[in-house]
């Protein structure tokens, strides 16, 4: 729980990502749709971190290697997704700080390294999966080697501060475009695919048994939470939301709130359908034709156009895999900034801070490609998503914590039924890690 009772006013100077704090206007107008757009852009920043190639992996892994069954999985952890990303949201509303700032305000020093340094993995990981996700789609489409396609991928920090310069609706404009592409291209993927209704419906809603109780099934359910829920996310959404311009009143703070979450829930839904479709196309097509092992990005991507049956199939699977690495490179550079900001209360150039996230991801991706060729980059996308989920709860604990203490939230507080089901899904949460060291330690 929180160390200090009450939260210290925040200096203009202390703003999270000041740069872009209140700089984007919102409409007054009494039409709620124009309204809403004026918030619309900050869930689908948040989105892309959904549907980045860590979740190409999970979903591909799950649904060759087990057809539909784990599609519960991606549906738990979405809403999830929407429950945590609604009350970061309420957090960087209502007390105006960002997750990191509050973390660093309410807890003491050495909980608040730790927390820091929890973070900056979580980070890393996220960023390790977006490059090897970049580098293979670059090898897929243009024949570049992968580890010169690792390489390549540093240099995308150019488009970003690119980007930022122009304003942050550039940034969020972007973001869309690409998120409309992947869900056109899945869209489709499906079509192509001919899936079964029947079975889509029933394992969307029903689990199975067999979840809990095969260790192989569990750790791809777990990665399939890691790569959905992503701790980075909550740092980062509690941040950019403030980049509106509301009136810093109770009333204008609850309409940002409410306005915040719609186009969170909006944003998110459109990450389910991604991550559905991916799995659906990996059970439809590989499973269905006795291909139960491709976890392999490149092998989907070989596989596609011959077993569909429809040229271009895997040009399209690849254009997508493109589009969500480069899309998911810029909410980490994004998140890295509120994180270190805000636990350090340090502050770098945006390009500094990308090329220390893009060397923490880039070397461990160049030892694993030199040393196991292309074949590891499957499991050390699995793994990524694992280490993402493991992180998840030192972000979710917080973040529950802050958002119902009365004092630090006023009348934004989480009501008793809200705190519930919060509290019930971190400690579910935790619970799912534990039980995978559980099954993963072997035993004598």
């Amino acid at each position: 729980m929180p160390d200090r009772a009450t939260l210290p006013e925040i200096e203009p100077k202390r703003r999270s990502l000041p740069s872009v704090f209140a700089s984007i206007p919102v409409s007054r107008s009494p039409q709620f749709w124009r309204r809403a757009l004026a918030f619309a852009g900050p869930g689908f920043l948040i989105s892309v971190g959904y549907m980045d190639p860590g979740n190409w992996a999970t979903d591909l892994a799950a649904g060759s290697r087990f057809g539909y069954t784990l599609l519960f999985a991606v549906m738990a952890s979405n809403l999830l997704a929407i429950l945590l990303q609604t009350l970061a949201v309420k957090l960087g509303v209502a007390a105006e700080i960002d997750l990191a700032q509050a973390c660093r305000q309410q807890y003491g020093r050495r909980t608040n390294f730790v927390l820091w340094v929890f973070a900056e993995v979580a980070i890393a990981a996220c960023d390790l999966a977006e490059v090897i996700g970049s580098a293979i789609a670059l090898q897929l489409l243009f024949g570049i080697p992968l580890l010169a396609g690792v390489l390549i991928t540093g240099l995308d920090v150019l488009l970003i501060l690119a980007l930022q310069r122009r304003g942050f609706r550039w940034l969020e404009a972007f973001v869309i475009v690409l998120i409309a592409t992947i869900s056109v291209l899945f869209a489709l993927e499906i079509a192509f695919s001919h899936p079964h209704w029947p079975s889509i419906g029933y394992h969307l809603f029903m689990p199975s048994r067999a979840m809990l109780l095969d260790p192989a099934m569990l750790y791809i359910a777990i990665s399939i939470l890691g790569a959905t829920v992503m701790p980075h996310n909550l740092y980062l959404h509690s941040s950019i939301v403030q980049t509106r311009d509301y009136p810093r009143t109770p009333a204008g703070k609850r309409e940002a709130i409410r306005m915040g979450s719609l186009d969170a829930t909006v944003a998110l839904t459109m990450a389910l359908f991604v991550n559905a479709a991916i799995l659906v196309v990996a059970a439809a097509v590989f499973h269905h034709s006795g291909y139960t092992q491709v976890a392999e990005i490149g092998d989907a991507y070989k596989l596609l156009t011959p077993l569909l049956g429809v040229a271009g199939a895997s040009t399209m699977f690849a254009v997508a895999l493109l589009a969500s690495g480069q899309n998911s490179t810029l909410t980490g550079t994004l998140a890295g900034q509120v994180v270190m900001e805000g636990f350090l209360d340090l502050r770098l150039p945006g390009w500094q801070r990308r090329l220390i996230t893009r060397g923490l991801a880039i070397l461990p991706t160049i030892v694993v490609v030199a040393v196991w060729g292309e074949r590891g980059t499957a499991n050390l996308l699995l793994l990524s998503q694992v280490i993402l989920s493991m992180q998840l709860s030192f972000a979710v604990f917080p973040l529950v914590a802050f958002t119902g203490n009365r004092r630090m939230m006023g009348e934004f507080a989480n009501g008793a039924a809200l705190r519930y089901v919060a509290w019930t899904a971190a400690f579910f949460i935790a619970g799912l890690n534990l039980w995978l060291l559980v099954e993963l330690i072997p035993h004598r």
